[in-house]
């Protein structure tokens, strides 16, 4: 089995797709004007607008009320990431580093949805992170 994306759906497609395309330096795909997507080697970060919930019939689905999840990217060094995004984002959490080895900071996206930056700082974390 692959992790093949995770889907956010929101009433404001294109603020996220402004905020992520922010924060990652990359640009989504737009293969439809209610759907986009980022590709990453990961895995992808697919956005649907409100306009695709009929889509889902009786699955429960609502936009923008995710508060149980985090959205993680690892990166080169957060705390130039941080410096980079500066006011440009609304941050819940600055760089910290955690037990388990990575220093990481943790934003919101303008739905709410927790968006944790990363990077493996204790020789234990890097080593974990290798060759991922």
């Amino acid at each position: 089995m692959k992790l093949a994306s995770i889907r956010l759906l929101t009433s404001r497609l294109d603020d996220l797709v402004d905020f992520y395309e922010l924060v990652t330096g990359a640009i989504f795909e737009r293969p439809s004007p209610v759907f986009a997507e980022l590709v990453t080697a990961g895995g992808t970060l697919a956005i649907g607008g409100d306009a695709t919930l009929p889509l889902f019939p009786g699955t429960g689905l609502t936009v923008a009320s995710n508060t149980s999840a985090i959205i993680e990217f690892q990166v080169n060094d957060v705390d130039q990431e941080r410096e980079r995004l500066r006011d440009r984002t609304r941050v819940l959490q600055e760089p910290t580093t955690m037990p388990w080895g990575n220093r990481a900071m943790m934003l919101a996206d303008p739905d709410g949805n927790r968006v944790n930056l990363y990077t493996p700082y204790s020789e234990e974390a890097q080593a974990r992170f290798a060759g991922r």
